[in-house]
């Protein structure tokens, strides 16, 4: 298995694939990275050098932000909203949807599970 950033990324996959195990690339910087490495496109992870996985690392590293560090970002970008109280911060803080979804009906992935209210009788 080839590591890179700090991730163990799949050998029997195309390095275009593998290259999305990884948080923070999607498939068009998977694809602009290996066109810039110069590997074809059909080309899997078992089949390349130690010389293209090290300039595959050496890429990633000095370009893009990824795993940790992007976590950490992202996670400080939201406790900074969270901290000036601001609209957002505040639908953060109660664990709602941020941006401008409807929560009548729906949002259950962000407000978890439905709770029963106590006293509220089902319609017959």
């Amino acid at each position: 298995m080839a590591r890179i950033a700090g991730v163990n990324i799949p050998t029997n996959k195309r390095v275009e694939i593998s290259l999305t195990y990884i948080y923070g690339i999607g498939r068009t910087k998977a694809r602009q990275i290996r066109e810039a490495v110069g590997l074809p496109p059909e080309r899997r992870v078992q089949d390349l050098t130690d010389a293209e996985v090290m300039q595959i690392r050496q890429m990633i590293d000095k370009d893009y932000q990824v795993e940790g560090e992007l976590r950490r970002e992202t996670s400080m970008n939201i406790k900074r909203l969270m901290d000036l109280g601001c609209y957002r911060g505040l639908r953060h803080r109660r664990r709602l949807p941020v941006r401008g979804q409807r929560t009548h009906t729906n949002a259950r992935t962000r407000k978890g599970p439905a709770r029963p209210i106590a006293g509220k009788k089902k319609a017959v």
